[in-house]
C-alpha cells in the first residue's frame, strides 16, 4: 500500500506518498480502509521532528480517518467487513489502509459524508473530553476558546452553544470571527487588536469565564488566569505560544480556580475507548439531527499532504483540512 512518510524532519515538502508494508489487525484491531484523513498541528510537530508516535503506533502521521472495514482481527465482535466507519488514530491516517483498536472505532454518524466523517474524530474527542469530561461545563456558563476559527474550535462552538452554554471566541481576522458567529459563537474578539480578558470581563459583568480551552499554552498562561471567573477551568491543550511561563498560584487560590492540562494521542487504549464511547452516546445524536456539523476548509488529495501542512501552518483555514485518499 501506499502512505506519507516522513524520511527526514524539516518543512512540508519532506513528505513522500510512497509504498509502505500493509499493517494487519492484531487481536482486537480492525483494518480499514482509508476515504479520507485530516491535517491536525500534532502532524506538522511529527513532521519536524518534534512528536514522536508513541511506542508501538503506526509511524506515519494522521490521528484520525474515515474509510470502510476491511477486515477484522480475532476477537473484533459488533462490526462487519464493508462497513463505513471513522476513527480515533495514535498514527497511521495518512495511509491507504490503517489498523485501528475497536474501542477507537465510530460509525459514520447520519447526515454527513463519509469523506466529510474524516473532519470529527479527533477533534469531537478532543473537545468532549475537555470541555465535558475535564471541565464539565454546565448551561449558562460562560466558556471562552481560544482559536475559534480551527477545527478545534468550530465544533467547540457548537457543542457548547448545544448545551446552552455561553461562548466567547478569539479569532485573528474579521472573516474568522463572521464564521465564528455563523456557528453560534455570542462574544466575538480579535486577539490582535483587542485584549480578551477586558472583553470577557466586560461582557460578564466583571466575573470573567467559567471555562476557559486553551490551544496557545504559556503565551497566554497570566492573562488566561485573569479572565477566570471564581471557580472558573482553564483547560490547555496545546502548547503554539511556548511551554513555560510563571504562574500565579494566588490568583489560583483568590478564585478557587483550577488549571490542567492534557493531550490525547499519548492516552491508554482504555481511555481513548472511554472518550469514544461517550462522544459516540452524546455527540453523535447532534451530527445526526444537524444541530453540530463538521466544519471543513478545503479537501486536497492525500498524495498532497505537503499543501495540507502549507494551509495550517498559514494559519487561513476555518475548519478542517481533509486528504482524501
Amino acid at each position: 500500500m501506499k502512505a506519507i512518510t516522513i524520511p527526514a524532519p524539516g518543512a512540508p515538502e519532506v513528505l513522500r506518498w510512497a509504498d509502505v508494508p500493509e499493517p494487519a489487525p492484531r487481536e482486537g484491531e480492525v483494518l480499514v480502509e482509508v476515504v479520507a484523513s485530516a491535517v491536525n498541528r500534532a502532524d506538522l510537530l511529527q513532521r519536524r521532528g518534534l512528536y514522536d508516535p508513541p511506542p508501538g503506533a503506526s509511524p506515519y502521521p494522521g490521528l484520525e480517518c474515515s474509510g470502510r472495514v476491511a477486515a477484522l482481527g480475532p476477537g473484533v465482535a459488533g462490526w462487519s467487513v464493508g462497513d463505513e466507519v471513522c476513527a480515533l488514530l495514535s498514527g497511521g491516517g495518512y495511509a491507504e489502509r490503517v489498523a485501528v483498536p475497536v474501542g477507537q472505532l465510530l460509525p459514520k454518524p447520519a447526515g454527513v459524508s463519509l469523506v466529510e466523517a474524516a473532519a470529527l474524530p479527533e477533534v469531537a474527542c478532543t473537545v468532549w473530553s475537555n470541555l465535558f469530561m475535564v471541565a464539565r461545563l454546565r448551561p449558562a456558563e460562560t466558556v471562552l476558546l481560544h482559536g475559534g476559527g480551527s477545527g478545534i474550535g468550530t465544533l467547540a462552538i457548537q457543542l457548547a452553544k448545544a448545551v446552552g452554554a455561553r461562548v466567547a471566541v478569539t479569532a485573528g481576522s474579521p472573516e474568522k470571527l463572521r464564521r465564528c458567529a455563523g456557528l453560534g459563537a455570542d462574544l466575538l474578539i480579535d486577539y490582535r487588536e483587542q485584549d480578551f480578558v477586558e472583553e470577557v470581563r466586560r461582557a460578564t459583568d466583571g466575573a470573567g469565564a467559567d471555562v476557559v480551552l486553551d490551544i496557545v499554552g504559556a503565551k497566554y498562561l497570566d492573562r488566561n488566569v485573569r479572565a477566570l471567573a471564581e471557580n472558573g477551568r482553564l483547560v490547555i491543550i496545546g502548547m503554539q505560544g511556548g511551554t513555560r511561563a510563571e504562574l500565579d498560584i494566588g490568583a489560583l487560590l483568590a478564585k478557587r480556580a483550577a488549571v490542567v492540562a492534557t493531550s490525547l494521542r499519548g492516552r491508554p487504549g482504555a481511555e481513548k475507548a472511554a472518550i469514544v464511547a461517550e462522544v459516540r452516546e452524546h455527540v453523535w445524536p447532534l451530527v445526526a439531527s444537524g444541530r453540530v456539523r463538521p466544519v471543513v476548509d478545503r479537501s486536497v488529495p492525500m498524495r498532497d499532504a505537503a499543501l495540507g501542512h502549507r494551509v495550517l501552518e498559514e494559519g487561513g483555514n476555518v475548519g478542517k483540512v481533509l486528504l482524501t485518499a
